[in-house]
């Protein structure tokens, strides 16, 4: 049996020390502020990008480099190992097409290695679960192709529910209109979005005030739970530069459902530029998103 490596792209949002434990490949995207280009080398601590938000900077977002990709990919091949890869939505980036074309070029020039792109419809922890679930099939001594087809049954089953505390990141995203934007900041409205099963971000509710939020994604949280209620990956907290109120939200969860690992991480630049500082989001679970 080949080894295989478990590959992925920087919108997981994976802590370092978990990318070099379980020696995962890290494809980049890629963001601008003020038309400088990080990513790839020269990265802004999370803090700092969402300070240059908060700024009024003007910052965008870019799709993996397919060169990059081949690059990483043909390593691989060279070293005679597999790849499994776990792609963020293809319905949220051109990252998805990118290395869907890159893993069939180098299969091509290499013949004897197989990739499996698994599209997650998902992003940030979402990926990250199903990662963890892969690292634990790979420890078990399944194949390429036993790990993957495992991950593709939890595609349907990723819930991401969250909340934003600035309308206008999603205005400026093409996710809501301007006289939403405007009329919902006066009213204090505050959308619960989710990411729908063709992996798009989608509006789920609205509420009037930021606390208020918090307490209606616990709600959906437990409408959706359904047979996974006890059977838990992990549960993810992700926030944009808010860490006090993702710790708030932890403790809600804890107290609901009883649920010890839960882990809070921050939601990077390729995700954070059009959600925004104040993002507060639950990932987890459910019978259905």
């Amino acid at each position: 049996m080949r080894e295989f490596i478990i590959s992925t792209e920087s919108n997981a949002d994976l802590p370092e020390e978990f990318i070099d434990c379980n020696h995962i490949l890290v494809i980049p995207h890629y963001y601008s502020i003020e038309e400088k280009i990080y990513g790839d080398g020269e990265e802004l601590t999370t803090h700092e990008f969402y300070e240059e938000m908060r700024n009024k900077k003007k910052v965008a977002t870019m799709a993996s480099n397919p060169a990059v990709i081949l690059d990483k990919f043909k390593q691989c091949a060279k070293e005679g190992k597999d790849i499994l890869h776990i792609s963020f939505s293809s319905s949220l980036s051109a990252g998805y097409s990118n290395i869907v074309m890159g893993a069939r070029e180098i299969m091509e020039e290499y013949p004897q290695m197989s990739i499996r792109v698994i599209d997650t419809l998902s992003a940030s922890f979402g990926e990250m679960l199903m990662i963890l679930k892969a690292i634990e099939c790979q420890s078990k001594g399944m194949t390429l192709n036993e790990t993957a087809d495992e991950i593709e049954t939890l595609v349907p089953h990723i819930c991401i529910q969250c909340t934003v505390d600035d309308l206008n990141h999603l205005y400026r995203g093409g996710r809501l209109s301007r006289t939403t934007a405007i009329l919902g900041t006066i009213a204090a409205v505050k959308p619960i979005l989710f990411v729908d099963q063709e992996g798009k971000l989608a509006v789920l509710d609205k509420v009037r005030g930021r606390k208020k939020s918090f307490m209606a994604l616990i709600d959906h949280m437990e409408k959706r739970l359904g047979s996974f209620k006890d059977h838990q990956i992990a549960v993810g907290i992700v926030h944009g530069d808010c860490e006090e109120d993702a710790v708030y939200v932890k403790e809600l969860i804890y107290k609901k459902f009883g649920y010890d690992h839960i882990m809070i991480r921050p939601i990077g630049p390729s995700i954070g530029a059009h959600s925004g500082p104040g993002t507060i989001g639950v990932v987890y679970l459910g019978e259905s998103r």
